[in-house]
């Protein structure tokens, strides 16, 4: 059987791309998508992916989206510092037995990341 061998972008609407992209490499690291041969992509390290479709109801994030995004961090009290330090809210900070450390902020448009601090 045949699969995909891992997640390879994620292509979503935004009021302003440009400024949306720099607040993404500003804040989390993530290399704006290339436009030439000489830009670097954003490389991810190797580990877990989730996906995971939700019910139409759910209220694990805002009614109005239809995705969130969650991306996997080395240190869960590092990220999050460095976030409040540059004015961004950090919410729903919460720890699940077996899974991780996990935090909420949002980005300039109002989409939820989550982020993830998996268990050892």
């Amino acid at each position: 059987m045949q699969k995909v061998l891992g997640f390879g972008g994620f292509f979503f609407r935004a009021k302003d791309p440009e400024a949306l992209a720099g607040w993404y490499q500003e804040h989390l690291g993530i290399n704006r998508a290339p436009t030439d041969m000489e830009m670097a992509p954003w490389v991810t390290e190797s580990g877990v992916t989730v996906f995971a479709p939700f019910d139409a109801d759910s209220d694990y994030f805002a009614a109005d989206k239809t995705f969130m995004l969650n991306f996997r961090v080395a240190d869960l009290d590092a990220m999050t510092a460095k976030l409040k330090s540059a004015g961004i809210e950090v919410s729903h900070e919460s720890e699940m037995e077996g899974i991780g450390r996990f935090a909420r902020i949002h980005d300039p448009e109002g989409n939820a990341i989550e982020l993830w601090e998996p268990a050892p």
